[in-house]
């Protein structure tokens, strides 16, 4: 099972921004290799120090 995911499917996985999750991601080190992030990576580090990304809101019409 892949565990190696783009900054784009893990931010429509988490309800949030692309840029917020490389944000996030620059910001504690977590690699991005050939443009994938390794999920199990991300998902610790998170837990580890209690960090939940900000939903994006999505625009009524």
């Amino acid at each position: 099972m892949a565990n190696h995911f783009t900054p784009e499917e893990l931010a429509a996985e988490f309800g949030t921004d692309t840029r917020q999750l490389i944000q996030l991601c620059v910001k504690e080190g977590i690699p991005i290799y050939k443009g994938k992030i390794d999920r199990s990576l991300l998902t610790a580090v998170m837990k580890a120090k209690g960090i939940q990304l900000p939903k994006t809101q999505v625009a009524s019409v």
